[in-house]
């Protein structure tokens, strides 16, 4: 598999969030081997907790494969940029690579609005890929806005 077919993957987890009413947002953590270890989509409304966005989920459940907090060799994909919160866990995870699709022009922190990721003052760099499937992550988001705000 290739980064499509895993962003294809976190595109899945994001229909997940959007059939409970969530925003639309879903992850897929792999391990170098190429196995999916962690899964996650927004469940911010579902489990009325404010962490509950799907980068989150899906490396608690990485972390709970791998049986250690750090993210060694591992791969996550989301399909919409990391926002703060989400960066700073992956930071502190010592994740290696990002690969996402939409851009966050509001709140992202791996690029757009801020690159925390990246910072030069942190301790720990990610390789970041971004505009995976852009198209295609953003069309779900934009349409489930549109629904909320005709």
């Amino acid at each position: 598999m290739n980064d499509l077919d895993y962003m294809r993957l976190a595109i899945a987890e994001a229909h997940k969030a959007l059939a409970s009413g969530d925003v639309p947002v879903g992850a897929v953590a792999v391990d170098p081997w190429g196995t999916v270890i962690g899964t996650g989509y927004n469940r911010r409304e579902a489990d009325h907790d404010p962490a509950g966005h799907a980068e989150i989920i899906a490396m608690r459940m990485a972390a709970a494969h791998l049986g250690k907090w750090r993210m060694d060799g591992v791969t996550l994909y989301c399909t919409l940029e990391p926002c703060p919160m989400c960066a700073g866990a992956m930071l502190l995870a010592r994740l290696p690579r990002l690969v996402y699709g939409a851009l966050d022009p509001k709140l992202g922190a791996a690029g757009s609005l801020m690159d925390t990721l990246r910072h030069p003052g942190v301790p720990h760099q990610v390789d970041i890929q971004a505009g995976v499937l852009a198209d295609e992550c953003g069309a779900l988001l934009s349409a489930f806005f549109q629904r909320l705000r005709p």
